[in-house]
Parts: structure tokens; C-alpha cells; sequence
């Protein structure tokens, strides 16, 4: 049963309190939109973490009946969870709606699309419980793949993360927060960032608060499916600019140089649900962005 939260938001709760008879640590917010294809297979992963977790699922306004597939899954596995719907579209918007449900101590954001080792949480709190770490990143490794490729994958975002700080290594599907921190920092808000790239502007908010870690032992395994969106990327003189200038302006950043940029190519958050493009879109798109 449905129970009105707002104009644009309904959600469904389910079973709240302790998890499996202990103390909970972890929320894991899970937005998805049209994922009927992969969300069994990552709730499944998550079903099998080595430490109890609240899942907080997030419909974007699925047409596919995701919502309707999610919660079968985490009934079928027995966690606890409960069922949000997010009408609003645009992760930004999809994420803050997770975040204000969240009552934990460490919150996870996860794609509905990526596989997550049975350790993953654990590891996580393990960064997230030393002194001064306000959030944690993985790095994305490929299930398939030879054991010294992952290898080099953990050693280069270990590298990056020591050389560059400040900036962020690692996508929203391999993000995990203090949720105090991650709230003083201000969480998701589409009225501060509505645009692409959400996963970076809220690593700058949260190393004004504290350090980001990574570990070797922190990955996650993205789907092999196609990912390139040409109209959500940013160019690359914003890459360099956004390298070379983060660390030290980057509310000026953000504010006055990417976000106006990202905003005249209307790359909103809900660009985030389109389809792959195919490869001639996507050479005249990025010539279009880069001009």
C-alpha cells in the first residue's frame, strides 16, 4: 500500500528496525529508472553482504515495472527494505529523497545495474570508521577480467587519490557516506545541483568536511552493457579545468564556470535516463559540445 509523501513522492515501507536481529550500520539507497533488466541480479548481490543493511529503493517513475521487480527481490531475499517513489525525475532528485529516509550511521548509493562483492560494505566501513574519513569510493572492476588488471585498477585510483585529494575518483555506483557528514555537507539537492555529474560536485561539498578513502579491498563491478551518453559528458577543457582548479576554487568551479555550462547544454540529472546513443550521434554530439 502507497502512502503520500508529498505532491511528487509516494513510498511504500515495509519492515523498519534492526536487520536480521542486530544493530544496522548501513542504508543502501538504490534509485533506478527502467532497470527490469538488472535490478534481481544486483539486489541479489547486495542480498548476500557480510553485514546487515537497510535497502531503500528509489522508482524514478519506471515504466517497466522495476519497482514492481525490486520489491519481489528484496522479498525474496528476506531484507529489509522499503519502497520510495520518486516522481520528480532526475537522480539528484531520486538520491535526496533516499538520503531524507536514511536513519543509519553510513549510507551506500548504488546503481541498479552493478554488482556488489560480499564484502562491500564491510570494507566500506572499515574506511569510513577511521578517524576524519567522511566518505569512501570503489573502483570499478570487470568480474571477467584477469586478477592483475584489477590489481592495476586498485593501485591507480590508490595513486590518484593520494596525488589529488580533493577531487573525486569514482562514480555515484561506488560512493559511500558518514550520513551526519554527508547531511552538514548538504546531501543531494536539486535546488543547489541538478546537473550531470552529481557524483563529483558532492565529493567537493564533502572534503570541506572531511577526507574521501579509497582501499584496494573497495570495488564493485559496473554491468558490461553500453554506457556512452555523448549528450552527458563534459569536454574536455572542462576536465582540465576541472583538474587544475578543484583542489583550490572549486565552489568557483562548480558554481560560476561548470554548472552555467552543463545548464546551457540542459544537461539536467534526468539526462542521466537516456538510452545509449549510437556512434554517429554521438560524433556529432560531442563535436556540437566542444565548439
Amino acid at each position: 500500500m502507497y502512502q503520500s509523501f508529498g505532491s511528487d513522492e509516494t513510498a511504500s515501507p515495509n519492515r523498519s528496525g534492526s536487520v536480521r536481529g542486530h544493530v544496522c550500520a548501513w542504508s543502501v539507497v538504490l534509485p533506478f529508472f527502467n532497470e527490469a533488466e538488472h535490478l534481481a541480479d544486483t539486489i541479489a548481490g547486495l542480498a548476500r553482504q557480510s553485514v546487515p543493511f537497510e535497502l531503500i529503493l528509489v522508482d524514478n517513475g519506471s515504466t517497466d515495472g522495476s519497482g514492481e521487480i525490486a520489491g519481489a527481490a528484496a522479498r525474496q531475499f528476506g531484507l529489509d527494505w522499503r519502497l520510495l517513489v520518486q516522481r520528480r525525475p532526475g537522480k539528484v532528485s531520486a538520491l535526496a529523497m533516499g538520503l531524507a529516509a536514511v536513519t543509519t550511521r553510513w549510507v551506500a548509493t548504488c546503481d541498479a545495474d552493478t554488482w556488489y562483492p560480499p564484502h562491500y560494505l564491510e570494507a566500506a566501513g572499515a574506511l569510513l570508521a577511521r578517524p576524519g574519513c567522511v566518505a569512501a569510493g570503489a573502483y570499478y572492476v570487470r568480474t571477467d577480467q584477469p586478477v592483475g588488471r584489477a590489481e592495476r585498477a586498485a593501485r591507480k585510483i590508490l595513486l590518484a587519490s593520494r596525488l589529488l585529494p580533493g577531487q573525486c575518483h569514482t562514480g555515484g555506483a561506488g560512493q559511500v557516506f558518514d550520513t551526519a557528514a554527508l547531511r552538514r555537507a548538504g546531501g543531494f539537492d536539486p535546488a543547489r545541483w541538478d546537473l550531470v555529474l552529481e557524483d563529483h560536485e558532492i565529493i567537493h561539498q564533502m572534503v570541506k568536511h572531511g577526507r574521501v578513502d579509497y582501499a584496494a579491498a573497495l570495488w564493485c563491478a559496473p554491468s558490461p552493457r553500453e554506457r556512452k551518453r555523448p549528450s552527458t559528458r563534459w569536454t574536455l577543457i572542462e576536465r582540465i579545468a576541472y583538474h587544475m582548479l578543484s583542489d583550490r576554487a572549486g565552489d568557483w568551479f562548480f558554481t560560476a564556470f561548470l554548472g552555467p555550462r552543463l545548464a546551457r547544454r540542459r544537461l539536467t540529472s534526468e539526462r542521466l535516463r537516456e538510452s545509449p546513443a549510437p556512434a554517429w550521434l554521438e560524433a556529432s554530439m560531442l563535436q556540437q559540445a566542444a565548439a
